[in-house]
């Protein structure tokens, strides 16, 4: 018999009637959705509207709606929806509850009003049948309007991707409470101290860093009784001495990436207890007011040492804010030292092999950061590939074929192998992957060419000039900055590696340009400066004195492009323009 959803009034008469009508509403496993059936204002952003909307499971659903309805919190809901299905057990019910969470918090229309405490990803007997009961669960509320978009829609959102209500890896959840641990440790002791988590492209490093700013929000708030499920993963912090230990804190994330921090602010401003103006730029710190008790910073490895920064403006403000921090503009002093000169708790997500700009943090300062995190016991890694199915094998594969030996020489320094079940392929004609591109986008959304910066960017001057002229195929740079992945027209551009990282793909066809190359010959990776076009890329820092040697442009393209062929979920495909790389990548990227 199929799972079905029971509609009842938000009311204590109508509700203590449908008590009466089934034994199985005061005591059998259900799930149960919450809302309310006008929109409301959401007061910070006016143009904007929000239906208020509450999941929950229990045994006793009529016991659990007396609750529910003794709390203020929840007097403008005004529909429940159970769902009944003679199978259910308490494990199916929390899987089911998660993931109507992570998909009603993505789906645009909704402030969802559970507080995180905790969602994991754990199996249980016959799960994939209970996968496929939930799918029509989540057809049948969107038919009663509940769902405004089909699953794969939302799941390919950015809301959905960096959600804080996503489903935690048991890698994930067991660094989180060893980081609260740590965290209230240093809060109980009024001490001051750097956490770092560490991760490869896509063990989750900013969902972790959403994740935990909702987390310590909702502890700091003491939450209705009604709210509080005693065996969720971190209920123990709920209680006791932690949330008075998080009251009244000023918190906040740095994001120094401009697109994925206009895509966090979005989700923000969707969810409860977090605020859009959390999400801060290193200068906006810099130039504020006040401190902050905890900044958490996302790709902290994208902090800027002193260089020439993106634009004359931010130039002129480096000195300034380290004159009004320090009393004096130190050339040694970088973003990081803002953001520990501005907060008494900090959490930095890291992986050094994503700088990809002279601009960056410096490898050595990176390392340092690391080895000090280590000895003062608050260092934490996250292991778990959540993005690509090929696993976390993959990543440590592509950063390996990528890297150049001390020999010079390659060969045989990888082993070339295959990735069961992930759709690696390498092209010889760059019409041809973009078509297959296409066709992906068509079957899944979210398949996107990107490329390393090999080509100018002409068409900033001229719109309809082409910048990337390759086997007669003619394509332009990303049109937009912010939010390009889900922007119009993305399918026919092409991304840079600073529009994307950190972003998810179900598919990158990766471009590799002129700037890496392979001699067969000399069986030898080496750069072609000339063919390198991100000037801050490839910019000596006058002001501190260093000239970047080809080695080290090497050590940064190498990562650019180790990071753009991290980035697809389902496959990755290959082109490279420089004949003798093509050769190289047909060793070792095709599955």
């Amino acid at each position: 018999m199929p799972s079905s959803i029971v509609r009842v009034p938000f009311d204590r008469e109508a509700l203590d009637l449908w008590a009466l009508a089934d034994a199985r509403h005061v005591d059998w496993p259900v799930v149960y959705v919450l809302d309310q059936a006008r929109p409301r204002r959401t007061g910070r952003h006016p143009q904007e509207s929000l239906r208020d909307i509450y999941v929950g499971e229990t045994r006793n659903a009529a016991g659990r709606m007396r609750q529910h309805l003794a709390n203020p919190d929840k007097s403008q809901l005004d529909t429940v929806r159970v769902v009944v299905d003679e199978t259910f057990n308490k494990s199916a019910c929390l899987d089911l509850e998660s993931r109507l969470i992570q998909l009603l918090s993505a789906d645009g229309a909704y402030s969802v009003l559970n507080r995180n405490d905790g969602i994991t990803s754990a199996n249980y007997y016959d799960r994939e049948r209970y996968r496929g009961v939930f799918a029509d669960v989540v057809q049948q509320l969107r038919s009663e309007g509940v769902f405004t978009r089909p699953i794969p829609e939302i799941e390919n959102s950015d809301l959905f991707k960096l959600s804080p209500f996503k489903a935690l890896t048991q890698d994930q959840a067991a660094a989180l409470e060893d980081i609260l641990e740590g965290l209230f440790a240093d809060l109980r002791d009024e001490r001051g101290d750097t956490i770092v988590i560490q991760g490869h492209p896509g063990t989750g490093k900013t969902v972790v860093a959403i994740y935990l700013l909702k987390l310590l929000v909702d502890i700091g708030s003491a939450p209705p009784a009604d709210d509080f499920d005693g065996d969720s993963l971190f209920a123990d912090f709920f209680l006791g001495e932690y949330p008075a230990l998080l009251a009244g804190l000023r918190v906040g994330i740095v994001v120094p990436q401009q697109s994925l921090r206009e895509s966090i602010k979005r989700v923000f401003r969707k969810t409860p207890g977090l605020d859009p103006a959390m999400v801060l730029t290193p200068f906006e710190v810099g130039q504020a007011d006040g401190e902050w008790d905890l900044l958490l910073v996302d790709e902290a490895h994208r902090l800027n040492q002193r260089a020439n920064q993106s634009t004359g403006v931010l130039n002129a403000k480096f000195p300034v804010i380290n004159e009004r921090l320090f009393g004096a503009d130190d050339l040694a002093k970088t973003q990081l030292d803002w953001i520990r000169a501005k907060s008494r708790h900090q959490i930095l997500l890291v992986d050094e092999a994503q700088s990809v700009r002279p601009a960056d943090l410096s490898k050595e300062s990176v390392v340092a950061l690391l080895e000090d995190a280590r000895a003062r016991r608050r260092h934490y890694r996250l292991s778990t590939q959540m993005r690509v199915k090929a696993g976390a094998d993959y990543v440590g594969y592509v950063r390996d074929v990528l890297r150049v030996p001390r020999s010079g020489h390659v060969s045989g320094s990888v082993s070339p192998r295959s990735f069961e079940g992930y759709d690696l392929r390498v092209f010889d004609d760059l019409g041809e992957m973009h078509a297959e591109i296409r066709a992906r986008d068509a079957d899944h959304g979210l398949a996107r060419l990107v490329a390393g910066y090999s080509w100018k960017w002409a068409s900033r001057k001229d719109p309809e000039a082409a910048d990337i002229e390759v086997d007669g195929v003619a394509l332009q740079w990303n049109r937009t900055s912010k939010d390009w992945i889900a922007s119009r027209g993305a399918l026919e551009e092409v991304g840079s590696i600073h529009t994307v990282q950190g972003y998810d793909l179900n598919y990158a066809g990766v471009i590799i340009g002129g700037d890496l190359r392979y001699n067969v010959d000399l069986d030898e990776l080496f750069i072609d400066r000339g063919s390198y076009f991100d000037t801050k890329g490839a910019e000596n820092n006058k002001q501190l004195g260093r000239s970047y040697t080809d080695a080290e442009l090497r050590e940064f393209i190498s990562n650019i492009y180790g990071v753009l062929l991290t980035r697809g979920i389902r496959g990755t495909y290959v082109y490279a323009v420089d004949p003798g790389m093509r050769v190289y990548i047909e060793r070792y990227f095709t599955a």
